[in-house]
């Protein structure tokens, strides 16, 4: 008896992370965007993927998965929604952001359980490639703090001017809106115009996200990928606080 159709995918040779990646036009429909198995999360190779519009996704005990969908959700940063009542947690609050302060600490806690989730695809193999990417200046989280204690946060990657959010998390309330608010603001003041935010969410919709078809999507950033970019670690500039009154209100 047949088990189902069975799904042949490119496999990636752990020797040569630079080679190219295959063309994302080629991946799968269903799964949406699932497009090689194999090679390994050096940071050749995620430089490399993010570059060419992919990006790795897998859970315990599977091969390292490499994904291309579409559409492809992003983030225009001069469109973030800045709410007024997120305006108003950002003003009565007291909460104080950084960049760069607690990457560590940011990706375990995005990696830790959830309440509507069984497990995490950020495992720990994950972390230990996107600390490493850290390290060499590739990653940035930003942090929101009540006090000394971190409240929420987010981390992602940097390749030219394009930002790959990567997760976030909240341990109070609007806490990851406001580490997005603030990276936002900072992103239009460095002229970086996109952040890919891969999947689509109500959540990341209600801040302004948006989908692009896959061929837009990598049009878009084949050149501002390669780019120049800010080398880290990076820090926050008061003077770009989402606060600024000529930043957006959307009601």
């Amino acid at each position: 008896m047949s088990s189902g159709p069975q799904i042949t995918l490119p496999w990636l040779d752990p020797e040569h992370p630079e080679a190219p990646f295959p063309d994302p036009a080629h991946a799968l429909v269903e799964p949406n965007g699932l497009l090689a198995a194999g090679g390994d999360l050096s940071v050749p190779r995620l430089l490399n993927a993010y570059r060419s519009g992919v990006f790795p996704w897998f859970e315990a005990g599977q091969p390292i998965l490499w994904w291309s969908p579409d559409p492809r959700a992003v983030l225009e940063p001069r469109h973030f929604r800045l709410r007024r009542s997120l305006r108003k947690t950002l003003r009565n609050r007291g909460y104080t952001v950084s960049f760069d302060r607690a990457f560590e600490a940011v990706i375990h806690a995005c990696a830790a359980p959830r309440d509507y989730a069984d497990g995490t695809w950020i495992t720990t193999s994950m972390q230990q490639a996107y600390i490493a990417l850290h390290r060499s200046g590739h990653a940035h989280s930003v942090e929101v703090w009540d006090g000394p204690r971190l409240i929420g946060g987010l981390y992602g990657v940097a390749v030219g001017r394009l930002f790959c959010g990567e997760s976030m998390f909240s341990r109070e309330r609007d806490a990851s809106k406001i580490a997005l608010a603030w990276l936002s603001r900072h992103l239009v003041a460095w002229a970086w115009p996109l952040v890919d935010v891969q999947m689509e969410t109500e959540h990341l919709r209600s801040l302004g996200s948006i989908t692009l078809p896959r061929r837009e999507f990598i049009t878009r950033i084949r050149d501002i990928a390669h780019a120049p970019a800010i080398p880290g670690p990076w820090h926050t500039d008061p003077a770009l606080s989402p606060l600024d009154p000529d930043w957006q209100t959307t009601p």
